[in-house]
């Protein structure tokens, strides 16, 4: 691990006002997991997510993510986002309930990053990121990239990239929101180009409970 990286990083981390204040290190190194991650037809993934909120006591819960152009099936042990390209299905397991969203919407609402958007938030201009740490977890070089909203009523205050150096595989990442809770999603398994049923994309409601309520969000 390079100290001298990680100091001067963080000083000019805080120094960010725009997109075009990005370390080009950083772009480099996310242009080469954008590149291998686009040459997938299909994406599936088994990750773990901690959830650390001040006051409670972490939580860990197992989870899956299938991607498909933009389509997508985020699962978790409390809840599941279903996405066909165009609307998403948010089912909340302990209230019993599906809610229905334009997919626009909802991300634009923060109710859901795809795993696309999430590899390509660095050309939106939303973030300025740097590299700010190269080490070894587990024995695997890794290189760990921030990202800085540029919106100051965003509720995060940073984004923590940590991607795997040789192979260019994504191995966590840590949102930092502004209360003090942490989300560290961990990625366990990666299968590219696996090939997922006709409706695995989509809600399909004789696959859930008869009583739970569906509630139409959509205008």
């Amino acid at each position: 691990m390079s100290i001298g990286l990680v100091g001067t990083a963080q000083t000019k981390a805080n120094q960010f006002t725009k997109a075009t204040d990005s370390d080009p290190k950083a772009k480099k190194i996310l242009d080469k997991v954008k590149k291998q991650y686009d040459t997938y037809q299909s994406l599936y993934s088994e990750f773990m997510l901690e959830i650390e909120i001040p006051e409670q006591a972490k939580e860990v819960q197992k989870g899956k993510i299938s991607q498909q152009g933009e389509k997508y099936r985020f699962e978790l042990q409390a809840q599941e986002f279903i996405c066909d390209g165009e609307t998403v299905w948010i089912y909340l397991k302990k209230n019993k309930e599906v809610q229905i969203n334009d997919a626009e919407v909802a991300e634009e609402d923060g109710e859901m990053l795809s795993p696309k958007k999430l590899l390509t938030i660095y050309e939106q201009g939303e973030y300025a990121y740097m590299l700010t740490n190269e080490t070894y977890i587990d024995r695997v070089a890794v290189q760990q990239i921030e990202f800085k909203p540029l919106d100051e009523d965003s509720e995060y205050f940073k984004i923590r990239l940590t991607v795997e150096k040789k192979s260019s595989k994504v191995q966590s990442i840590k949102i930092f929101s502004k209360d003090g809770a942490r989300f560290t999603l961990t990625m366990n398994k990666i299968v590219p180009n696996k090939k997922f049923a006709a409706d695995h994309f989509s809600f399909v409601r004789s696959k859930y409970p008869k009583d739970i309520h569906v509630e139409d969000l959509r205008e």
